[in-house]
C-alpha cells in the first residue's frame, strides 16, 4: 500500500527521531520487542508534509502542516481521515497511535468509528478527549481529562502536559476499548449488553477524525499510524459490568459532565492500588488515595508525606491527606501539605471529657447526655471548619453507634445550619459518604441551598469499593450536577 512502511524503516526512522530530538526516546521491554515484529501491518496516515488523505469539514483553515504536525487551531471543524482512494479506510478492529501535544487551555479530541460529514460534530463514533487545562468559559467547565472515551469512561486527573509531546494509543477489538497515554492505561471498557433499541452509541466500523474545537484551542498532531485487527476479536479476558440501573446512571452522569470521582479512598484490608484502577476502569469511577497523618497514624512527619507522595508519581489518580486528630496541622509543613491534590479531616477524633476520643472505637465513646455531647460535637466542628486548612470535611454529621439510631433527632436543622454555615464561610466542601450513607437528605438540600459544593467518597475499610450507591441515591433526590461537584485544582 501507498502508505506501507517496514520495520527497518520504522526502526531507523525511530532512532533518527531519538538522535535529533524529534521525540521521547524509548526503552523497548521484551513485550514491546515482541510488538515491533509486527510493524510491517502499520500504516502512515501523515506524511508529515501536506493533509493529503484528509479531508475537513466547515472551516477548511482550521488545520495546517507546520514542522512535520498537523496543527488544529481556528473555528470548529473536524479533519477525516479519507484514504488514497486505493486503500480501505474502514476500520473495525484497529491499533491507532498518535503523538499529541497541546497548547494551554487547549481542547480537542481524536475519534473513530466515525464519517465525515460536512459540519457539526460528528453523531457517529466515539471520541478520545483531549484536554489537559481548559479553564471554565461560557458557564461550561470541561471535566473530562486526555485520555477519556469520551463520555463513556472519562479520565479526571490530567495526565498529559502541556507543550511537551505525549503518545496516545487506541486499541479497539470487538467490544473492548483501550486507551494509553505514552505507557499508562487509562481506559479498558468493555461494551455491555445494552438494552434493545437503547440510544446507547455502539461500537462499529468507520474512520478517524481529528478535532479543531474553537479558536482559542492549538493541538499539534504528528506520527499517525495505524494497524488493522482480525475481525473476528478475541473473547475479551474480562467480563462487561452488567447494565443495571446503577451502571445505567453511571453512564448517564458520564455523558453529563458529571465528575464520578470517589475522593477518599484507602489501600486498606490487602486493597492494592492495581486493584483500584482496575475497578476504575471497569466502573468508570475514578479515585483519590489518602494516607493517614497524624499521631497514632501511618504518617507523622514531612519525610512519611514525601515517601507516600513518590510511591504515587505517575498513577491516574489523585493524592490526599486525611488529617486525623486536631493537633495534625503542627506535624507538617505547608510546603509538605501543598505536595498533595487535597488535604480532609472528619470530626471521628475529638476531645472529649477530657480525653482524646476516637468516635468509631465503641469503646472510647462515653455518652450520659447525648445532647451535651451534641452541642460539644458541633462546637468542635465549626472549630474545626474555622480554623484547619482542609478542602474538604468527611464523614460528616457522623455520631457514635450509641446514640446512631437518634441522627435525625440529634441532627436538629439548627446543628446542620452551624456546621453548613461554617463550611460555607472557607468554601469548604462536604462529602457524601458511601460506607455511612450520610450527611442526610435534609442535610444536603439544606448545604446545597447555601452553595456548599460536594465530594463523593467512600471510607473503605476492605476491598470493597462498591459502586456509590448511596452517591447516586443522593445526586437523584438532590438534583445535583457537575456544577455542585468539588474538585482538586488540576497541578499542570
Amino acid at each position: 500500500m501507498k502508505h506501507a512502511l517496514t520495520a527497518v524503516n520504522l526502526l531507523v526512522m525511530s532512532m533518527l527521531s531519538v538522535c535529533l530530538g524529534a521525540g521521547p526516546s524509548r526503552i523497548l521491554s521484551v513485550e514491546d520487542r515482541a510488538a515491533e515484529s509486527q510493524y510491517a501491518n502499520w500504516i502512515s496516515l501523515f506524511d508529515g508534509k501536506t493533509l493529503a488523505g484528509w479531508k475537513a469539514s466547515e472551516s477548511l483553515n482550521t488545520f495546517t502542516v507546520v514542522k512535520g504536525s498537523i496543527v488544529a487551531k481556528g473555528a470548529r471543524s473536524h479533519l477525516f481521515y479519507v484514504g488514497d482512494g486505493i486503500s480501505e479506510v474502514d476500520y473495525k478492529n484497529f491499533e491507532l497511535e498518535i503523538e499529541v501535544m497541546t497548547k494551554p487551555g487547549a481542547n480537542s479530541g481524536v475519534y473513530f468509528h466515525t464519517a465525515f460529514q460536512p459540519e457539526g460534530w460528528p453523531g457517529q463514533g466515539f471520541e478520545v478527549q483531549v484536554n489537559n487545562s481548559q479553564k471554565e468559559h461560557d458557564g461550561y467547565l470541561e471535566m473530562k481529562k486526555t485520555g477519556s472515551l469520551y463520555g463513556i469512561r472519562n479520565v479526571y486527573k490530567a495526565m498529559a502536559r502541556d507543550n511537551q509531546w505525549f503518545q496516545m494509543r487506541i486499541r479497539v477489538d470487538g467490544r473492548r476499548v483501550q486507551i494509553w497515554l505514552d505507557r499508562t492505561l487509562l481506559v479498558d471498557y468493555i461494551e455491555p449488553d445494552y438494552p434493545a433499541n437503547s440510544r446507547y452509541r455502539r461500537l462499529g466500523h468507520g474512520t478517524f477524525a481529528l478535532q479543531g474545537h474553537d479558536p482559542g484551542s492549538e493541538v499539534h498532531f504528528r506520527n499517525i499510524r495505524v494497524r488493522r485487527l482480525p475481525d473476528k476479536a478475541p473473547k475479551p479476558v474480562i467480563e462487561p459490568e452488567p447494565f443495571d440501573e446503577v451502571a445505567r446512571q453511571l453512564l448517564e452522569l458520564s455523558g453529563n459532565n458529571f465528575p464520578l470521582v470517589d475522593l477518599h479512598c484507602h489501600l486498606k484490608g490487602g486493597l492494592t492500588l492495581d486493584e483500584v484502577l482496575a475497578h476504575m476502569r471497569r466502573t468508570g469511577i475514578n479515585y483519590g488515595i489518602a494516607i493517614n497523618g497524624g499521631i497514632g497514624f501511618p504518617i507523622t512527619d514531612d519525610e512519611g508525606i514525601e515517601q507516600f507522595r513518590k510511591s504515587m508519581e505517575g498513577k491516574p489518580c489523585f493524592i490526599a491527606l486525611q488529617a486525623e486528630g486536631r493537633e495534625w496541622p503542627t506535624l507538617f509543613s505547608k510546603e509538605a501539605i501543598a505536595k498533595f491534590d487535597y488535604v480532609f479531616t472528619d470530626g471521628m477524633t475529638i476531645p472529649w471529657k477530657g480525653k482524646r476520643t476516637r468516635l468509631w472505637i465503641k469503646e472510647e465513646v462515653e455518652i450520659d447526655d447525648p445532647q451535651a455531647f451534641m452541642e460539644h460535637l458541633v462546637d468542635t466542628i465549626v472549630k474545626i471548619l474555622d480554623n484547619e486548612p482542609i478542602d474538604i470535611y468527611v464523614n460528616p454529621t457522623f455520631i457514635p453507634s450509641v446514640i446512631a439510631a437518634d441522627y435525625d433527632k440529634l441532627w436538629t436543622p439548627e446543628r446542620m445550619d452551624r456546621v453548613i454555615a461554617a463550611a460555607a464561610k472557607r468554601k469548604i466542601a462536604i462529602e457524601i459518604n458511601n460506607r455511612y450513607e450520610i450527611p442526610s437528605i435534609e442535610f444536603i438540600k439544606r448545604a446545597k441551598a447555601a452553595g456548599i459544593k460536594f465530594t463523593l467518597g467512600t471510607n473503605n475499610v476492605d476491598p470493597n469499593l462498591g459502586r456509590m450507591e448511596y452517591g447516586l441515591r443522593v445526586i437523584k433526590e438532590c438534583g445535583l450536577s457537575w456544577k455542585d461537584m468539588w474538585m482538586p485544582e488540576q497541578k499542570h
